[in-house]
């Protein structure tokens, strides 16, 4: 910055304090001519322009703010403020749109732009639903000659273009197979087996009631990490009874003792396509969750697999998501989800909710990709030359 720029920017910066907007705006349209590629300079030209009521001065400064920097908040911001007082809306709209995309934590923010953040997210909001009605106005005669799967499919599809829906993607922990789709609940017609599985349900749930009478002993916390790890989430939850569990294996060999209280359940489990791995799998538990317990916010080990879910003890009040879909149990009605999608379960209830966990393989992988799955994490822990640290 040239002598004479920084001279301008303070005659500009006295002008205003003084009330003189014209001289001010004059000030730093010479400073500019200097000194182009000032950003600060063209948002107070900006700024200055609008309580000028100059709007096309206001938005050729934005423009050269956007040029040089594209994703800066605060243009965006006030591009979107000036387009919609021109009665720009959709253009408005999609400033808006970008400015909410980069905005800061509203507590880096003073009172007055976290006032416009929140009309411009209302504005966003109020465009996002019209547009929403418009688009499913298009597209109702060809969405109603879908299958209820594909209409949800195609919802989900909707919302996410529209950004009206947060877009979640897989995030295993440790193991991710490419190529395999990101479902949040899959359909039921996938699985043959699951009618079968499903006419347990009576027999599991007479041994589930025999086991929380009879062997609460081996009911341990679900989440069990030592202290010295990070536990993030899992810290209220860490060695808690809150959430407990009846576990069926142990690094994936049965537990004959727990088997044999539950023969109808563990008989149901093994007819499934369960991932066998070395140390790590098959897996399956009944899972316990007190009242007024919240499992928080996690996704789980491997995509390669999936769960099941399979409600046996289901007081009211009780309710699971996963990514942004969030429905309610019904006892005897399985499904099975994606678990490496961010999911969590509440159960706000005042008894006990009680559920049959287990995993099965992805549909999508042949039997070569699960016998080579198998061996790459058996051969990753083999080399470590420790026991893992999780089951998958």
């Amino acid at each position: 910055m040239t002598e004479q720029a920084a001279s301008l920017y303070q005659s500009a910066r006295r002008a205003l304090a003084g009330g003189n907007l014209v001289a001010s705006r004059d000030a730093l349209a010479e400073a500019l001519a200097l000194d182009a590629g000032n950003i600060r300079g063209w948002l107070n030209l900006a700024a200055v322009s609008r309580q000028l009521d100059d709007v096309n001065a206001a938005l050729r400064a934005l423009r050269e703010v956007l040029r040089l920097e594209p994703r800066n908040f605060a243009a965006l911001l006030m591009m979107g403020s000036l387009q919609e007082r021109q009665a720009q809306a959709k253009e408005a709209a999609l400033s808006y749109g970008s400015a909410l995309s980069v905005a800061p934590p509203e507590y880096y923010l003073d009172a007055p732009t976290q006032q416009a953040l929140s009309h411009a997210r209302d504005f966003y909001a109020r465009h996002n639903l019209q547009l929403g009605s418009f688009v499913r106005t298009k597209i109702e005669s060809a969405t109603n000659r879908c299958s209820v799967a594909e209409r949800q499919r195609i919802e989900a599809f909707v919302g996410t273009t529209l950004r009206t829906r947060k877009r979640y993607q897989q995030d295993p922990l440790e193991y991710y197979y490419p190529g395999l789709p990101a479902i949040e609940f899959y359909e039921r017609g996938m699985f043959p087996w699951m009618g079968a599985f499903e006419a347990s349900t009576t027999a599991m749930l007479e041994e589930l009631q025999a086991v929380l009478r009879q062997d609460q002993a081996h009911l341990s916390p679900y989440i069990h990490y030592p202290d010295h790890v990070p536990l993030d989430q899992w810290r209220e939850l860490n060695n808690s009874p809150r959430w407990s569990a009846f576990h069926f294996f142990e690094r994936g060999i049965p537990v004959a003792a727990r088997c044999e209280r539950a023969p109808a359940t563990f008989a149901a489990v093994s007819r499934l396509p369960q991932p066998t791995v070395a140390m790590r799998s098959p897996c399956a538990l009944f899972s316990v969750l007190q009242p007024h317990t919240h499992i928080p916010p996690h996704t789980g080990v491997g995509n390669f697999r999936l769960v099941v879910h399979l409600p046996l003890i289901l007081p009211s009040g009780c309710r699971f998501r996963v990514g942004h879909t969030t429905q309610p149990w019904r006892v005897g009605e399985a499904w099975v989800f994606d678990d490496t999608i961010e999911h969590e379960a509440w159960n706000d209830s005042d008894e006990p909710r009680t559920i049959l966990i287990c995993d099965i393989w992805s549909p999508y992988l042949s039997p070569d990709e699960r016998a080579v799955i198998a061996q790459v994490i058996a051969a990753t822990d083999a080399y470590s030359g420790m026991p893992p640290t999780s089951q998958i």
